[in-house]
């Protein structure tokens, strides 16, 4: 393991101003994505759409990294390289995402493990020699009447764990994201005591497994009450309370959090990393990996003006400003008008 080069790429990711895009979607929900717009969904619509966004002129501006999916690293940007050598020719560093999904878990009924660890180094491998240089997996923990169950918690913790060590022995920086869900109707304070208890089970699963914290990057869900919660949190909320789980259930080894936006709006999601961001020092950075938080306006741009990428350009040049500032607390909600 080269602790050197990870901890250098970790600190890369987070560096100031700058967070990560997840263009990820698995060929299943680009497909309702695009469709969603009226555009038919085919590896070239999939390529047109990603590799015109990638070559937004400012996107390195505030974009220190792109996490993609397997046909997404295969493809070829607007300019005919490979789209990660060209992301590395802007500055930007490729990701991967490597898990296989989230599948049912075997005796608990509604939850779920992810999979995907069987051939996990060989692809790490393969993706390293592609340019890769960071990797995702994402667990999923839904909050209902009696779960998460302690055997959810810790079949995704350990899967987490392992899959982190396996990356960082391959070159690969893992961001270790255990999402806690926000559909249904809990508080904000379950979600709080829920991600807690998460994160607590997936640190003391990464020091079993030996995974090398400094050379790794937490992609947390914020501190939000379920979707169907009559209360809805406000900014201020919101963010003392993720700040107070981060601070309290994050080892401060870890150099940045790179929040997922999970459900919200763009706006709600630059508004709330804007107000942590002002609630600092922090022991570390507070950045992003936004996909929809920064993709969706200009997915729907894109689908109109196909013979005109500068429009969708400059939708997504306005989202990744917008992130950009909120990284530095400079965000106000007037400069969405």
């Amino acid at each position: 393991m080269d602790t050197e080069l990870l901890k250098q790429t970790a600190n890369f990711l987070v560096s100031p101003g700058r967070g990560i895009l997840a263009a990820d979607e698995s060929n299943g929900t680009m497909t309702k994505r695009l469709e969603g717009v009226g555009v038919s969904s085919s590896p070239e619509s999939r390529n047109a759409y990603r590799a015109n966004l990638f070559a937004m002129p400012t996107m390195a501006d505030a974009i220190s990294g792109v996490i993609l999916y397997d046909e997404t690293i295969r493809q070829t940007a607007v300019d005919g390289t490979s789209i990660p050598d060209f992301l590395h020719g802007i500055d930007v560093l490729p990701g991967i995402k490597v898990d296989t999904g989230a599948k049912p878990l075997a005796g608990y009924e509604n939850e779920t493990v992810t999979e995907g660890l069987d051939g996990l180094r060989e692809r790490c491998a393969e993706y390293f020699a592609m340019g890769a240089r960071f990797a995702k997996w994402r667990a999923v923990i839904r909050i209902d009447d009696g779960l998460p169950s302690d055997a959810c918690i810790s079949a995704n913790a350990h899967a987490l764990a392992r899959y982190a060590a396996i990356c960082q022995e391959q070159g690969l920086v893992p961001i270790i994201e255990p999402e806690v869900l926000m559909e249904g109707d809990h508080s904000s304070q379950l979600c709080f005591e829920v991600t807690s208890t998460v994160l607590d089970a997936t640190w003391a699963a990464c020091e079993t497994q030996g995974v090398f914290l400094p050379g790794a990057l937490l992609k947390p869900n914020m501190i939000l009450p379920g979707k169907s919660h009559p209360q809805r949190s406000n900014v201020e909320t919101c963010a003392k309370m993720t700040i107070d789980l981060l601070h309290n259930h994050v080892p401060s080894e870890i150099p940045g959090i790179v929040f997922l936006s999970g459900g919200q709006t763009e706006v709600e999601a630059t508004a709330h990393l804007n107000a942590m961001n002002n609630m600092g020092p922090h022991p570390f950075e507070l950045s992003y990996s936004y996909g929809r938080a920064l993709q969706a306006s200009t997915l729907k741009t894109w689908a109109k003006n196909q013979d005109n990428l500068s429009v969708a350009h400059s939708v997504f040049a306005h989202r990744c400003q917008m992130a950009h500032l909120a990284r530095f607390g400079n965000w106000s909600e007037d400069l969405e008008a």
